[in-house]
């Protein structure tokens, strides 16, 4: 996009009303039976399905693509010396057991201070805040970390998510894999192994790219022009398998589905000018805004998002703002549920 025109676009141009009954506090069950609004973007057409009706909008060489992080348990509690509690959350790992995070009541916590999680298995020293406003905690453990937050962490889930999580497993993907998410790519929270098991028959491709989603997803957008806002930096891998296999599906005129902003951050940074994905790791921290031009992914299955959110100005880029916008006022009317175990959309 040009700089004059993405210069031209304020915060409030993504705003919209939301009841706040509206927001899903507890996931569809089972979870296919979540309700799907399909967009098309050349006419702006509007068609209300479930989401097991997806598989009818896939057909071959399409290829659907998932991203398969898994959340850690990386919400942690803690006391200080003098009795006060502390929450932490774990963002990303540093090196040598330094890990970025976020600290409540961080204003009160010295660099220094320890902290107590479990005595004597997980233990921390309090470092220097960083200018983003986490912390760096030095972690001492015994034995492997990862080990160690399945034993006492907690699911980090969203705070509009007002009660504990019946089950840990809701705020998981059923195909998740790879260790390293403090939030869900919920997109994918929708799909049943049934599901998957069904598209594949119809005979769409299935692959797997991995962004472990981080803070700066959700970070809220403070800056009226939004040109001013910056991305955090997210790690993501595409293996060379699921690479060449989205390519040729696009060679043979296939659709590449993304199902998350998560994938289409990763595939669109990923790919060339040319729309061909190279595989490899790397970190993404691209902000996707109305006029950007999509040069990888066809089609986005997505969530209902925050106004304001990054999240959305993403769907709005992909669909049309006045387009998308006209869904999401389409959806409220419809009592469609919204955010992280809410409802879903298909972008075509």
């Amino acid at each position: 996009m040009n700089s004059l025109a993405l210069s031209l676009l304020r915060l409030a141009d993504f705003d919209f009303v939301l009841p706040p009954e509206l927001i899903a506090q507890t996931p569809a069950r089972p979870r296919d039976a979540a309700r799907l609004l399909v967009l098309h973007r050349a006419t702006g057409g509007l068609i209300h399905r479930g989401f097991r009706d997806l598989p009818e909008y896939l057909r071959p060489p399409d290829i659907l693509v998932l991203n398969d992080t898994k959340v850690l348990p990386a919400r942690l509690r803690a006391r200080r010396p003098s009795g006060g509690r502390v929450e932490v959350l774990l963002l990303r790992p540093v090196a040598g057991g330094m890990w970025e995070t976020l600290v409540r009541p961080g204003r009160k916590i010295r660099q220094g201070a320890r902290l107590a999680f479990a005595p004597g298995v997980l233990e921390g020293v309090v470092g220097e805040r960083t200018a983003a406003g986490t912390r760096m905690i030095m972690l001492e453990h015994e034995g492997d970390i990862l080990s160690v937050l399945q034993r006492i962490g907690e699911m980090p889930t969203p705070p509009y998510i007002a009660g504990a999580l019946a089950d840990p497993l809701d705020y998981q993907t059923v195909y998740a894999r790879a260790w390293g998410a403090v939030a869900a790519p919920t997109a994918g929270l929708h799909f049943t192994n049934p599901l998957l098991a069904e598209i594949r028959r119809r005979g769409v491709d299935i692959v797997c790219l991995t962004l472990h989603v981080g803070l700066g997803t959700f970070r809220p957008v403070k800056v009226e022009e939004i040109a001013r806002h910056q991305m955090d930096a997210e790690a993501y891998e595409i293996g060379p398998a699921a690479a060449e296999t989205i390519n040729r599906a696009r060679r043979r005129g296939g659709r590449v589905v993304a199902v998350g902003t998560t994938c289409v951050r990763a595939l669109e940074s990923a790919a060339g000018k040319d729309g061909v994905v190279h595989p490899g790791r790397s970190s993404t921290s691209l902000f996707i805004t109305p006029g950007y031009r999509f040069g990888a992914v066809d089609a986005i299955v997505t969530n209902f998002h925050l106004p304001r959110s990054t999240l959305v100005m993403l769907a709005s880029a992909f669909a049309g703002r006045e387009r998308l916008l006209h869904a999401y006022a389409e959806a409220i009317r419809e009592r469609y549920r919204f955010y992280s175990f809410g409802d879903a959309m298909l972008i075509l």
